[in-house]
């Protein structure tokens, strides 16, 4: 398998995963309607550990846009592979929300709530002013990226990305903290925005959502995507570059 196609599978993996559980929860009629926003968190975290072990020896399991250029950025990944990578997780995100939709198809049309539809595919801010969500979204990502070279201890010069992953997983524990990492994210400051701290898993699910057939659904809500694309983004570098900074 190569890197990009990893990358498509770990992402496709990681938003099946989360935004399965954000539907059980949401959608009419499940098992676990109404479980509640810690079973969405742990959820959430247990779909990124389990897609980080699943491709991490193949690409390193960035399956963010904002991890790849923000190793990038510090020279620790090469720039000619981030557009491979982040087409093939935007391409993940969206096939795996695909999934999500195929998964739940018999509730659907029984789920009169619009906005929890499209929260089963992106998100959006509780609050709808989108300088405090930039915000929220940029320090969120901040964490993730800051935490994982910290659980990683990769060293922003190091000369070749396997020793990187090498390090990163050690005795295979990392990969659980990374998800760790996530859900702490999501209990502490998830709640402003839903925690995207990741473009491609906005990105591909929103684009999913705008296509598939799903009854009574509203629009997209285009006009808050650059919020979850930008600010993950932002937030990963300026990490990185701190990290850097630091010699941590």
């Amino acid at each position: 398998m190569n890197v990009y196609l990893a990358e498509f599978v770990g992402t496709s993996m990681l938003v099946l995963l989360g935004n399965g559980v954000v539907a059980n929860v949401v959608l009419a009629r499940t098992k676990s309607h109404q479980a509640g926003w810690i079973v969405v968190t742990v959820g959430w975290a247990l779909g990124v550990a389990l897609a980080v072990y699943t491709v991490g020896r193949i690409s390193g399991a960035h399956l963010n846009p904002a991890v790849t250029v923000a190793l990038a950025s510090t020279g620790t990944f090469d720039w000619l592979l981030v557009p491979g990578y982040i087409a093939a997780q935007i391409g993940g995100g969206f096939f795996g929300a695909v999934l999500v939709y195929l998964a739940f198809l018999a509730h659907w049309s029984e789920t009169t709530d619009r906005d929890g539809i499209l929260a089963c595919f992106c998100t959006s801010p509780a609050i709808r002013r989108f300088g405090p969500a930039f915000i929220t979204e940029f320090i969120g990502t901040f964490v993730l990226v800051f935490g994982v070279l910290a659980i990683g201890r990769i060293a922003l010069g190091a000369e070749a990305a396997d020793e990187a992953w090498t390090a990163a997983v050690g005795t295979y524990f990392g990969p659980l903290l990374i998800g760790l990492l996530v859900l702490s994210i999501g209990i502490s400051l998830g709640g402003p925005t839903g925690y995207a701290i990741n473009p491609a898993r906005d990105l591909g699910p929103r684009l999913a959502h705008a296509v598939l057939p799903i009854p009574g659904k509203r629009d997209s809500d285009w006009a808050y995507v650059w919020v979850p694309v930008a600010a993950p983004i932002l937030g990963g570098i300026a990490a990185a570059q701190v990290f850097a900074l630091l010699g941590l």
